[in-house]
């Protein structure tokens, strides 16, 4: 299997990659964004040498119960970290982390407003995080043009609005008929399948016990042959389980939920702490080797 994304070709069996998440807004759940660039620059960095192998950067949070920037507002935020990248990647003479890290990494933009897409994925990104649903072809063909790869994200409506009384006979089922929809618009789109990433959407217009069952049966999604992202990190599934309400006390949580994804065929894992999980998918990867 093969992900193409703007110029990178990865081929799995890989070790599963670690995404780091770094937020230029004031509202970030964990607390951890901020509007200052240059601070999200510096904490892009940090997260490479901590062995990050995608920085997903994204200006707007996804928390349902704050409003929406506008547009305007998101670009400005988006487009000088962009440009700024490659002389951040530039900085480093080898992989700051391991000889496995995947190098030069992947830049992540997250974002899904099409108004958006258009005016950031000209400026670079390797991959498009779109937590939209794809509701049209639109960000589709935005990654046709650009070379950039595509994730698909499973979610109920628009993002920005909660959908916690969205109930599902069997969740699995609906990912997969889900997926199959999505694929088919990007394929019409004429994006190449190697330029697809899937998301089950965890936490996303879901329940504790959704979320668990894809958890549990996430190697049904393999029959895609496409990547899989888990985003793992702090979610409020974990909360719940644990019984721990701060996001910052879910960590232990979001490792046992690493080595579950890494048990069911995950690719991808969305952390804010990538030093613990850089270093436990390193150990999981090895173990599983053997």
């Amino acid at each position: 299997m093969i992900l193409s994304a703007r110029g990178h070709r990865i081929e799995f069996p890989h070790r599963p990659l670690t995404m780091g998440i770094v937020n230029i807004n004031d509202d970030s759940f964990c607390g951890d964004g901020t509007l200052d660039v240059t601070l999200a620059l510096a904490q892009s960095e940090a997260q490479l040498r901590e062995g990050a192998d995608i920085i997903d950067i994204g200006a707007e949070s996804a928390r349902t119960n704050r409003g929406p920037i506008s547009v305007d507002e998101e670009v400005s935020r988006l487009v000088p970290f962009i440009r700024a990248w490659e002389e951040l990647i530039q900085r480093f003479s080898r992989r700051p982390f391991d000889d496995e890290q995947l190098w030069p990494p992947l830049l992540s933009i997250n974002t899904w407003r099409p108004e958006v897409v258009a005016e950031v994925l000209p400026v670079g990104g390797d991959l498009l995080n779109d937590i939209s649903a794809l509701p049209d072809e639109r960000n589709a063909v935005a990654c046709v043009n650009s070379g950039a790869a595509l994730l698909v994200m499973h979610s109920v409506g628009q993002p920005k609005v909660p959908h916690t009384h969205v109930g599902y006979v069997d969740i699995m089922q609906t990912l997969e008929d889900f997926f199959e929809e999505k694929l088919a618009i990007c394929a019409k789109a004429g994006l190449g399948n190697e330029q697809i990433v899937l998301d089950p959407g965890i936490d996303f217009a879901k329940q504790c016990e959704d979320n668990l069952t894809i958890y549990r049966d996430l190697h049904r999604l393999g029959r895609f042959g496409r990547p899989v992202l888990l985003p793992v990190s702090r979610k409020t599934v974990i909360g719940k389980v644990l019984e721990q309400p701060d996001p910052l006390d879910r960590d232990p949580g979001t490792l046992a939920c690493i080595a579950a994804g890494m048990a069911r065929g995950a690719h991808i894992f969305r952390v804010h702490n990538v030093r613990a999980a850089a270093l436990a998918v390193k150990a999981l990867w090895k173990l599983h080797s053997v």
